[in-house]
């Protein structure tokens, strides 16, 4: 048995026979009110989306929405691989591909090279280059001298 059931023209709630108020508009529309409450808000020219127990209020903010209706999937962005100013997009690929212990072997071998530059250049010079080196390493870093003077 179906029972008929009206909307309350301010909170959208079902009104069931014997229940609510029917006001009718100078246009001749019959309004249906739930509560006195609605139909005092209604009087008093309130925005139904302003009321927080409304329907409409809830229907604004998302509130109560159903299982149905899915949430849409963000995206994931996609990586584009770009070549950058020293290589091309090609060399990147390559070296994307190589195994990391090719890789390591590589970057030993460059390090040697440099290392060996290093001692050919500071062979030439005799003296100059070593008394450099060890003036570096007597230097004492400016922060540790500070806090030094602050314990005093």
């Amino acid at each position: 048995m179906v029972i008929p059931t009206e909307l309350c023209a301010l909170s959208e709630y079902r009104i069931y026979p014997g229940n609510g108020k029917c006001f009718i508009r100078r246009d001749g529309k019959p309004i249906f009110f739930g509560s006195s409450k609605a139909q005092s808000l209604t009087m008093q020219r309130k925005k139904p989306a302003k009321l927080v127990w409304t329907q409409a209020w809830r229907r604004l903010n998302k509130k109560g929405l159903t299982e149905t209706s899915m949430k849409r999937r963000a995206r994931r962005t996609n990586k584009v691989a770009r070549a950058v100013v020293g290589i091309s997009l090609e060399d990147i690929r390559k070296r994307a591909s190589q195994k990391p212990e090719f890789r390591t072997a590589q970057r030993d071998a460059a390090l040697k090279e440099v290392k060996g530059r290093k001692g050919a250049k500071g062979g030439k010079g005799g003296s100059k280059g070593q008394a450099g080196g060890k003036a570096f390493a007597a230097k004492v870093p400016k922060n540790v001298k500070r806090a030094k003077g602050g314990k005093k």
